[in-house]
């Protein structure tokens, strides 16, 4: 099969040949017909995630096809439709599996950081952490779900019941969550980087109340702010921009140091949480949630050997929506 891979940090990605991958007694054998390009890709091949598999495939929004079971595999057959998201596995036994909270596992592993991932013909996954897919959606169209999707609507459900939502960095994950927010009745505050034009008329016809540079204040007091862009700075921002009782969710694995700042933006009740990775429940809850929206994904695609190409778009801050691979 052919792969982009990544051998070294900051390297970039290689177009190889490599043997096709046989499953495990738990795995699933998919042929990838699309596969997201996520900022937490760009995150891994740029050397700000450290600690993971090298040699690594990257790729964790995967949309395949079933070609081939393991031994003990008893929830997908063969010619089925499946979506593979960033978490690969966890222990299942600890007091963070047991609980509910299998995102916080220690032993858990990630596709395309520990485990190989979708920027290739064909990929591995555990049929355990995997998801059917709405009918609804294209294979391109359905990738950005598994982890722009995911990651969004576990942050807006940190975000509580704020009716004044406050998003930072408008990217693939922002524009399935403001189609949410808005289907749920909240008033969406859209802050974009000083300049881009583009992404406040992208923010304003999915239904933004209001746009902004992302170190303008907004007309109102939020009753929480989501902040996607990886910028430590957005934090205390983000706090002068929220109302006493309010909640700032940082919802990158990866973001910037965070400066100091004055304890009276914070003092007032105000709260800041982060987002690590997700549960399978989360993903069953949002792919029943999305066609009811309905959701609808804005994407650009790339062939698998443009790669580089939209992981330095996304870098440079030039998708509209969501970067997809289509092998």
């Amino acid at each position: 099969m052919r792969a982009m891979v990544l051998q070294r940090p900051s390297g970039g990605l290689v177009l190889s040949e490599l043997a096709d991958p046989r499953p495990a007694p738990h795995q699933l054998l998919l042929r990838v017909r699309a596969c997201g390009v996520c900022r937490t890709d760009l995150h891994v091949v740029d050397g700000e995630l450290t600690g993971g598999k090298l040699p690594i495939i990257p790729g964790h929004e995967i949309v395949g096809v079933v070609t081939a079971i393991g031994s003990e595999v008893t929830r997908f057959k063969v010619s089925d439709r499946v979506g593979v998201p960033w978490l690969g596995s966890t222990c299942g036994a600890c007091a963070y599996c047991t609980s509910g909270r299998e995102n916080l596992c220690d032993e858990a592993r990630f596709t395309g950081y520990q485990l190989d991932g979708g920027y290739a013909e064909y990929a591995l996954a555990d049929e355990r952490y995997s998801f059917a897919l709405p009918q609804e959606y294209a294979d391109a169209e359905a990738a950005p779900l598994l982890c722009a999707g995911l990651i969004g609507y576990r942050s807006l459900v940190m975000a509580g019941d704020a009716e004044r939502l406050g998003i930072y960095g408008f990217g693939a994950a922002a524009h399935i969550v403001a189609q949410i927010a808005r289907f749920q009745g909240r008033k969406l505050f859209a802050f974009t980087r000083p300049g881009d034009n583009e992404g406040k008329t992208f923010a304003r016809s999915l239904g933004a109340a209001w746009t902004g540079d992302s170190n303008e204040r907004p007309p109102e007091p939020l009753d929480a702010a989501i902040i996607f862009a990886p910028v430590g700075a957005l934090v205390p921002a983000a706090l002068r921009a929220t109302a006493k009782g309010g909640t700032v969710v940082c919802a990158g694995i990866h973001m910037s140091d965070i400066p100091a700042f004055p304890y009276n933006i914070l003092w007032g009740e105000r709260s800041v949480k982060s987002v690590a990775n997700l549960t399978r429940r989360d993903g069953e809850e949002f792919l029943r949630i999305a066609p009811q929206v309905p959701v609808k994904t804005t994407i650009e695609t790339f062939a698998l050997a443009q790669a580089n190409d939209a992981l330095a778009r996304l870098r440079e801050g030039r998708i509209t929506g969501a970067a997809v691979l289509v092998p």
